[in-house]
């Protein structure tokens, strides 16, 4: 619901549930992606209405109704905003699925006599009844079934006619069945979905200063937010690429690769000149495992450092790498961001390293860079149409002309330009062992200190 200064965005995903289990509301929706105010506004206006559907205006029922994805504008959302967006989203999912109309059902016991049995069991199934083999009790039998509401309310007059008063028809209402006339019904009520303007199926956008109308089948064109039907992608992590750096089990085959990403890097950007001693950013320290081996990845002396050392860690390419945090994350991505905020600033306090973790935000329309200073590290959140590797690309190439840099990504491209930057890269995998040995490192001193 988007005219001039005004706008909601709300994606629901309706379900069927099982026979008579009614209409139920509730959130999926992270509150990253829509604030836990917004999301309760929102099934506040599910609960308050009666639903109807778009074949005859009849209340829906049977359905499970999830909020799934919702934006806000900080200036020109409103309270009645998410009204306009919740009943449209609910009549355009109901415009876009395949309904059922059903009918109530009773379900009914009838005792007649045995000569009447046939009588009774030709007029069930003219009344698209249905029922069990009948049971005879004395000069009597029985017959269970259900059967429409419509057809059978007044079946009782016909019993007692042509069974002369001895027969008996017990009906109670068993619930709702897929209608037996469907096509009958909707033709004689002539109900148009389309035309209803007190519940519109359509959405409203803006454009050049003016809002207008969106069919309901063209909406998904037009829409801010990604479909929750479409391949799961969060606003705020980025895809992340299996590589070769998962198979990389010691340092000897992490080395090999740093060589494989520098010949590539020159194949494409052409070879690296030669820099002066106060230049050098980094070396290769590995022994030569033959004569033959290009002397070109070799340095005489030591890489030099005068400034602070660094650590830049791509904060999602690192929970989607971890198990520990991959799980957590499918669940609460705040969760794991806040893990592995605590598990970094023990790192540091350690390693006396400056430490910035960056999170993507680039998808989040209208947002700007922010900094935030947590215990003794940085945390960035990118702005808009800016990922988390370009700004470690940007600052990379900035901090490493004069300090000692490392990044943290198992992203390959990244790491390739990381190289040719001058900073050094650790795969998410083996940043984890350094992890692991800085807490065991961390629980001996603890321990003989005490």
């Amino acid at each position: 619901f988007e005219p001039l200064r005004h706008y909601a965005e709300v994606h629901l995903l309706l379900k069927p549930l099982k026979r008579d289990s009614g209409v139920v509301f509730k959130t999926g929706c992270k509150e990253d992606l829509l604030d836990k105010n917004w999301q309760r506004l929102i099934l506040t206006h599910l609960y308050e209405k009666t639903h109807i559907g778009v074949l005859t205006g009849s209340p829906i029922t049977d359905m499970e109704i999830t909020l799934v994805s919702g934006r806000a504008h900080a200036k020109h959302t409103e309270g009645g905003d998410f009204r306009q967006a919740t009943y449209r989203a609910v009549r355009q999912g109901l415009r876009s699925a395949n309904s059922v109309l059903l009918e109530p059902v009773y379900e009914f016991t009838l005792e007649v006599p045995t000569e009447n049995i046939g009588r009774a069991m030709m007029d069930i199934q003219r009344m698209s009844g249905s029922f069990n083999p009948p049971e005879t009790v004395g000069d009597s039998s029985v017959i269970n079934g259900t059967a429409p509401v419509s057809t059978m309310y007044d079946y009782s007059r016909d019993v007692m006619q042509y069974t002369h008063g001895k027969g008996k028809l017990m009906c109670a209402l068993k619930g709702y069945e897929p209608c037996h006339n469907a096509d009958e019904v909707i033709a004689d009520i002539g109900y148009d979905c389309d035309a209803d303007t007190d519940n519109p199926c359509d959405s409203v956008f803006c454009s050049h200063g003016a809002g207008y109308n969106v069919k309901w089948n063209e909406i998904k064109s037009h829409m801010h937010l990604p479909s929750a039907l479409s391949t799961p992608k969060s606003d705020y992590v980025p895809s992340i690429s299996k590589t070769e750096f998962s198979k990389c089990k010691d340092k000897d085959n992490l080395f090999a690769l740093d060589k494989e990403l520098m010949q590539i890097f020159e194949q494409t950007y052409g070879p690296i000149k030669n820099r002066s001693a106060n230049q050098n950013h980094f070396t290769f320290t590995q022994k030569a495992e033959s004569k033959n081996e290009n002397k070109k990845y070799k340095s005489s002396r030591p890489a030099r450092y005068d400034g602070t050392e660094y650590l830049l860690v791509d904060g999602y390419n690192v929970i989607f790498a971890w198990d520990s945090f991959k799980e957590l994350s499918k669940d609460n991505i705040e969760g794991a961001r806040n893990m592995l905020i605590n598990i970094l600033c023990n790192y540091q306090g350690y390693k006396k390293c400056e430490v910035i973790l960056v999170f993507d935000a680039y998808k989040v329309k209208g947002s700007s860079r922010e900094v935030e200073k947590v215990n003794n590290i940085n945390i960035v959140y990118t702005k808009e149409a800016e990922t988390a590797d370009m700004y470690i690309e940007k600052v990379s190439h900035k901090l490493a002309k004069n300090n000692k840099v490392r990044v943290v990504t198992s992203d390959a491209l990244e790491q390739l330009i990381i190289l040719g930057n001058g900073a050094l890269r650790v795969s998410s995998r083996e940043f984890l062992y350094e992890i692991q040995q800085a807490e065991e490192d961390i629980r001996t001193i603890i321990s003989e200190t005490h």
